[in-house]
């Protein structure tokens, strides 16, 4: 990509957010799409003049139809993506955000991999966005939103993931592959895939409910518990099992 026009931060989230509304585009295809019908910068400004009929023929052309009727994408999806390139998509409604949690002994960042509201339902490699708590085993606290957008305009997009969060000790995801989870992992980041998802904090209840009576020793590691008690959690733990 070091051959496009300058991006701003604002015109970089739009175009990201507008290619998954296309079908089968990725955002290096939209991209190269973008700088054929702009000239200069790319920026909320230069976005806002783009119309769907110039997408359109871009995508035609791209398949080979120069007038662009025949492509695969729709037309409700091309109308879309256009209204988001132009600013105007709907503003979701995003929890509420504790400037600092202060003072939290004992505490963990967790991170969640989300695509709407306060949920756990992202994949690591697609999400929207992580949200990011700060908690203990009484106390928890949503501290920062994280917007994981830019991601797709990395060389490496797992590792810009991966970096995104490098500051927390867990993340949850609904799932993540194994490349990935090596990333995550060597960000210092613990890895927790939870398929069923649902809602953050309910989540996060049953982490602190854990944290409370008995850590794993991956956990107990993270709270900084003595090598002996991480052992004898972990008999506790079989003995339970047995």
């Amino acid at each position: 990509m070091s051959d496009l026009p300058p991006i701003s931060r604002g015109a970089a989230l739009r175009i990201a957010m507008a290619a998954r509304v296309l079908p089968g585009i990725d955002v290096g295809q939209l991209l190269e799409i973008l700088t054929r019908r702009l000239d200069g910068e790319i920026n909320e400004e230069s976005l806002a003049t783009i119309t769907v009929t110039q997408l359109k023929t871009g995508f035609g052309s791209a398949d080979g139809e120069e007038d662009g009727e025949d492509i695969s994408l729709g037309l409700p999806n091309i109308k879309e993506a256009v209204r988001i390139l132009w600013g105007e998509a709907d503003t979701e409604q995003l929890p509420a955000v504790v400037a600092s949690a202060g003072s939290m002994p004992g505490s963990i960042k967790v991170a969640i991999a989300s695509n709407s509201g306060e949920l756990l339902n992202g994949h690591f490699g697609s999400c929207l966005r992580f949200l990011v708590y700060q908690l203990n085993a009484e106390q928890c606290e949503l501290v920062d939103i994280r917007s994981a957008l830019e991601a797709d305009l990395a060389e490496d997009r797992n590792a810009y993931r991966a970096n995104l969060i490098a500051d927390c000790q867990v993340m949850y995801v609904q799932s993540i592959g194994g490349p990935a989870a090596a990333k995550v992992v060597r960000a210092g980041v613990y890895p927790i895939k939870n398929e069923q998802g649902g809602e953050a904090r309910d989540v996060l209840v049953r982490l602190q409910q854990v944290m409370e009576n008995s850590p794993p020793p991956w956990l107990s590691k993270i709270l900084g518990v003595k090598a002996e008690d991480r052992v004898r959690f972990a008999q506790d733990e079989a003995e339970a099992e047995a």
